[in-house]
């Protein structure tokens, strides 16, 4: 399940806390006894999955392929039929954000700087190769200019609303108005300026490059203001990316519509994109045993039964998505890029985090609920087991929490988004999320067994209907450790890979949608504050506080526009 993590801003792990949907179906005269072979491939799969030697399957890496193909090969010994772009395989690029490329380099009065010690250049600046021999206190045209930020600091540091990574960018634009052909910063205050390359900065790049300068260096070559110095510099900054991979494999039945079953195959890997729980200094190997491995394994038992259904009102399309724990990358990517006609899409279930039924309170949470008036016909508060529903004097083999809304931190999201009815099955949340405890020893496999059970009576029940109405409802709110007074209400967009915040969604009722925001809608400045990245978007929420009104900047299409938003 996704993390809602943001790294440099979060000093606890965010916990997403959906409390999301469950629902039984059906009561029988006698309870259906667990299918020994489902069991037993079901640990099979999960202990593949979550071995050590996948090291977490971080998208894009070398175990997480071992995933890939180990689910292939499951797909194709099954007998579906594969439906990606290459064979069973869709690949897709997973942006990262900036990377200071290893050309880049940097000397003065013909001495090496180390980069990213004794200098960096800010992810806005443009690759280019640059030789002269400027003078500090001197701003020449088409020479270098040299900028201390010690009295910006010192003016600004009782203001609370004060952006220097906004002030930069602003002033080296109006630097190279006034003829500047390159920017180096550095600061002699004692105020702390907390500035790193940040590779989540998207602004848009400038034509002229702008670098830091450590105190060190600063000290050493610009405390003579009448002094010319030697610089020579060849600045390459690029876009880091990896490739993800879904997996997708698919049964035709000749049949008019498609049900989709997904679950996503990625996890954390040692922790490397800082969407981990793990309080330890040492990384560990996150195993994902729940998360998702469990879903994995019940996608790849729900192909099998389904091979070999008498159901056939409906094709079927399995697809393990990658790219999940990044942001929904491998389903919005597939939902964007689709291998069948998703016009034809009857409606989606999506299992993530199926491995933890609790034994005592046997309670499952199935979300999405809202999405169909069809759900409350087949989704019931007991489940009894598939069969004959007339007689409930059995106890209860699950209880079914149910949660109306279509989006929640999980790829069903994504289809639900292109108006397509969805189920999001879950067991809830526990200590071992998102940490390296989440292991294949600690899986409840008879309730995923059951689990199982359940989504194929489900899908058996509805063969003959017809195909499912959608129904909007409401955007779920995300949520993190970390309290912030104010929200607009915006869903964002992972995938986006732009400057600002790409709306994916817009809540009904929220201050966003109150002051006109849709979603696509391309958040660029609030209030005094450059909206670069998702990280600075969510810095920026930090500085306001209920009540508060500020203009909000933003970009519809080809217009940039603007509008009042009150918190």
């Amino acid at each position: 399940m996704q993390y809602f993590h943001f790294r440099r801003f979060l000093t606890t792990p965010a916990l997403v806390i959906f409390v999301v949907m469950l629902s039984g179906c059906s009561a029988s005269k006698k309870m259906a006894k667990p299918d020994t072979q489902t069991l037993e491939n079901l640990k099979s799969h999960v202990s593949f999955l979550a071995d050590d030697k996948l090291e977490g399957r971080r998208t894009g890496t070398k175990g997480e392929e071992l995933a890939v193909n180990y689910i292939t090969r499951q797909f194709k010994a099954i007998g579906l039929e594969p439906k990606g772009t290459e064979y069973y395989t869709q690949n897709f690029i997973v942006n990262e954000g900036k990377q200071i490329d290893s050309v880049t380099r940097l000397s003065i009065n013909n001495i090496p700087l180390v980069v990213g010690k004794e200098f960096f250049p800010f992810p806005f600046s443009p690759d280019m190769a640059l030789e002269a021999l400027p003078s500090i206190s001197v701003q020449e045209a088409d020479m270098p200019w040299f900028y201390d930020l010690k009295e910006t600091l010192e003016e600004n540091k009782t203001n609370p609303h004060f952006d220097l990574a906004g002030y930069i960018y602003k002033n080296a634009q109006k630097a190279k108005e006034r003829g500047a052909a390159a920017v180096f910063l550095y600061n002699t205050s004692t105020i702390e300026d907390k500035l790193v390359f940040n590779p989540k900065d998207r602004s848009e790049k400038l034509t002229i490059p702008v670098i830091f300068i450590s105190r060190a260096v600063a000290d050493k070559y610009f405390n003579d203001k009448t002094a010319t110095l030697t610089l020579k510099m060849r600045i390459a900054v690029s876009e880091k990316t990896r490739i993800g991979y879904n997996v997708i494999g698919y049964i035709d039945n000749k049949a008019a519509n498609t049900v989709i079953l997904g679950a996503h195959l990625d996890h954390l890997g040692y922790g490397e994109d800082g969407n981990s729980r793990h309080t330890a200094h040492t990384p560990a190997i996150h195993n994902g045993a729940d998360d998702n491995a469990s879903g994995t394994a019940a996608l790849i038992e729900l192909a099998r039964k389904l091979k070999n259904t008498a159901a056939k009102g409906n094709n079927y399309l399995f697809i393990a998505f990658s790219g999940e724990e990044l942001g929904l990358y491998g389903s919005k990517y597939f939902t964007e890029h689709a291998t069948i006609d998703l016009k034809y899409a009857n409606y989606m279930i999506n299992m993530d985090m199926v491995g933890r039924l609790n034994d005592s309170s046997k309670v499952l949470t199935i979300g999405g609920y809202g999405t169909s008036p069809a759900w409350s016909t087949v989704i019931e508060k007991d489940y009894f087991g598939p069969g004959d529903h007339s007689n409930k004097k059995t106890a209860p083999l699950m209880t079914i929490k149910i949660d109306s809304s279509g989006t929640g931190p999980s790829d069903h999201t994504s289809f639900y988004r292109k108006d397509i009815p969805v189920l999001f099955y879950f067991t809830g949340l526990h200590t071992d999320y998102h940490t390296p405890g989440d292991d294949a020893d600690k899986i409840n496999y008879a309730g995923q067994e059951l689990i199982v059970r359940h989504i194929l009576d489900l899908v058996e029940r509805l063969d003959k209907t017809p195909k499912l109405a959608f129904l909007k409802t409401r955007e779920a709110q995300t949520s993190t450790n970390t309290r912030f007074n104010v929200t607009m209400g915006v869903m964002p967009d992972y995938t986006y890979t732009g400057n600002g915040l790409r709306a994916d969604g817009v809540s009904e009722g929220k201050p966003a949608q109150k002051a006109g925001l849709k979603a696509g809608d391309i958040v660029l400045q609030i209030g005094d504050y450059k909206i670069s990245s998702m990280e600075s978007y969510m810095q920026t929420l930090g500085k306001f506080k209920k009540g508060d009104k500020v203009k909000v900047k933003y970009k519809r299409g080809n217009e940039e526009l603007e509008t009042t938003v009150e918190f």
